[in-house]
């Protein structure tokens, strides 16, 4: 009966995960959105199996809990590969990943039915790299608290799987549904984060409207692998170019004189050229503040002919 409420939990995964999908749509964060609902659905279905008294085996217990926690991985790795066009691509990668992972279990059930999966101490090395890195990419943004909620959750369901542990310890259930309820909280907690709380610009500039607000959100989708790269290649531009500008991994530090629209034009084209590799121009519209004139009362300007092409 426990097991019930622990598919439960992984039921309220898959729908926050769902809820991601729509969230992150327009973006090259979808398919680790689609990723992650695949790998809560996989622990559902496992969890469900148990509370209907199936994998009693330890070896079929084991190798199916190898497969789940494979999947679970792929998000994380998605997100590593999460930029256009490369990125559709990138999903063959980590599906070969996840195939990687779970061999030592489909290789069990092939070659020594009954037994165990031998998991090599490499591949238990990478899946709690894998993890850390899904941690580390949030840790420093809004959802940092909801990505270690599901990364100390998945650690606790794959503990058979990392370094220094048998292939099947003894587990108590309870731990299981502690697990995956830690996943669900910090699933339901990025998703209310991003419904309730969307990142803002907390400026009213034009610029920060639509450089500013984008880079925000880009960071609280796509973390700080991307977001740090995209600061970077922007810095670049702005130091060459003479911009009175710098971007950071909270946000925009802008000087200069706020009348002068012809940099801050050519910076904001260079930024949507920069984020369009992660997100669609509806995408970008989607998440910018409210674009002001400096001066009270003026009409907002025209987009530039590249704007029009891009929308």
């Amino acid at each position: 009966m426990i097991f019930v409420t622990a598919a439960c939990a992984a039921s309220v995964t898959l729908g926050a995960s769902l809820v991601g999908i729509w969230l992150v749509r327009g973006s090259t964060a979808a398919p680790a959105a689609w990723w992650a609902a695949a790998a809560a659905a996989g622990v559902a279905l496992e969890m469900t199996c148990r509370a209907l008294g199936g994998l009693t085996d330890p070896a079929a217990s084991a190798s199916a809990r190898l497969m789940t926690v494979s999947l679970a991985c792929c998000p994380a790795m998605a997100l590593l590969g999460a930029k256009r066009p490369q990125h559709v691509v990138w999903q063959a990668i980590v599906a070969s990943l996840a195939v990687v992972l779970a061999m030592p279990a489909m290789s069990a059930a092939i070659m020594r039915p009954g037994v165990p999966p031998d998991i090599h101490p490499l591949g238990r090395g990478f899946l709690a790299l894998l993890l850390a890195v899904g941690w580390m990419n949030f840790a420093g943004t809004r959802h940092g608290v909801a990505a270690a909620l599901v990364t100390v959750g998945l650690a606790v369901l794959a503990w058979p799987a990392l370094p220094f542990t048998t292939a099947e310890p003894a587990r108590s259930a309870m731990l299981e549904v502690a697990g995956c309820w830690l996943v669900a909280a910090g699933a339901v907690l990025a998703a209310v984060q991003s419904v309730l709380l969307p990142a803002r610009s907390a400026a009213v500039t034009r610029l920060a409207s639509r450089i500013e607000a984008p880079f925000l959100a880009l960071r609280e989708t796509l973390g700080a692998a991307w977001t740090l790269r995209i600061a970077e290649r922007f810095n670049d531009l702005a130091e060459e170019r003479g911009w009175p500008c710098r971007l950071s991994f909270g946000g925009l530090d802008a000087g200069g004189d706020p009348a002068d629209v012809a940099w801050q034009r050519d910076a904001i084209r260079a930024f949507h050229a920069l984020a369009r590799r992660f997100a669609s121009a509806d995408w970008l519209a989607r998440h910018a503040g409210r674009p002001v004139n400096e001066q009270a009362g003026a009409p907002a300007e025209p987009p530039t002919d590249e704007e029009r092409t891009d929308a």
